[in-house]
């Protein structure tokens, strides 16, 4: 069946990612009346989560900054497919880094790096990093179920020197390359909604509280890296600009979660100013009312 289902839709994905952008953001904008208007997928938990975190706006305000989302989110969706045949150069242009000359710094150092951001703009291209750094560079990912496609998209995403890694082997990987002395860049998104059974950390974002990922704390102590934040920047459609920012190079001398309260700060801030841009269809304040009473 997993066969089957590639070989049905793999050749259509490959033959949309071969279009020009122009023709293919014109097939995002009907895709975009069609997602919206007809199917209407997940309306409702976009208007929830807007209304939960932008209280101050009216109905008339949320459903208009929906619709700018949703035009956003199929852009992102086209973008995905177009990475299948996308070349360096086409994405060197539309994909450009404001400030590389800060890893170059950094590499001096001689340690790895956490480099830590949101489901925001498009994440996805920042595997092109690779071919402007020293460091080798890890992205950690979640494997699909269908084989085929999740070779294919290993394939894609690595074609710029990044390798992914699944998200249960990024430690053995750390491990590997600090014992052969490897300086590695390690990719993490970590503003979604963790299992509760893994949740070690509850905490306010965007004025409610969830329980939050603290996977990059973790190892920037564990492991003595520095934590890097990437500011990624919708300039126009099809083109971002990426900012790094340096959260620390010493994790160790912060108390439990702090670090990761600066991330989080940076990732509302980013939101607040642009909130069109950030991934609202996902289920990200589901677990808001089941948080532990604090002891009294």
């Amino acid at each position: 069946m997993n066969l089957l289902v590639y070989i049905l839709v793999y050749p259509i994905i490959w033959l949309l990612s071969i279009l020009p952008f122009k023709i293919l953001y014109f097939i995002s904008d009907i895709i975009y009346l069609l997602v919206y208007y007809v199917i209407g997928y997940r309306k409702k938990v976009v208007f929830y989560n807007l209304k939960l975190t932008f209280p101050q706006k009216t109905d008339k305000e949320l459903i208009k900054l929906r619709k700018l989302f949703y035009h956003h989110f199929v852009d992102i969706f086209i973008e995905m497919i177009k990475s299948f045949t996308v070349s360096k150069k086409e994405i060197y242009k539309r994909y450009q880094y404001t400030n590389l000359n800060f890893f170059t710094d950094l590499y001096k150092d001689g340690k790895s790096v956490v480099l830590v951001g949101p489901h925001y703009a498009n994440w996805e291209w920042i595997m092109s990093l690779d071919s402007f750094v020293k460091y080798k560079g890890y992205a950690a990912y979640t494997k699909i179920n269908n084989p085929y496609f999740n070779n294919q998209i290993l394939k894609s995403r690595t074609k710029f020197g990044t390798s992914l890694v699944q998200t249960s082997k990024v430690i053995s990987e750390i491990k590997k390359n600090q014992k052969n002395n490897v300086q590695a860049i390690y990719g993490l998104l970590s503003d979604q909604s963790p299992q509760l059974k893994k949740t070690f950390y509850w905490s306010e974002f965007l004025g409610i509280k969830v329980p939050i990922h603290t996977g990059a704390e973790m190892l920037a102590k564990r492991y003595d890296l520095n934590v890097v934040y990437m500011d990624v920047q919708r300039i126009k459609r099809g083109y971002y600009q990426t900012t790094f920012s340096l959260i620390t190079d010493n994790a160790t001398k912060f108390e439990d979660y702090q670090i990761t309260d600066i991330f989080l700060e940076k990732v509302e801030k980013q939101i607040r100013i642009n909130p069109e841009f950030y991934f609202w269809t996902h289920k990200r304040f589901k677990h808001k009312d089941k948080a532990p009473k604090e002891d009294s």
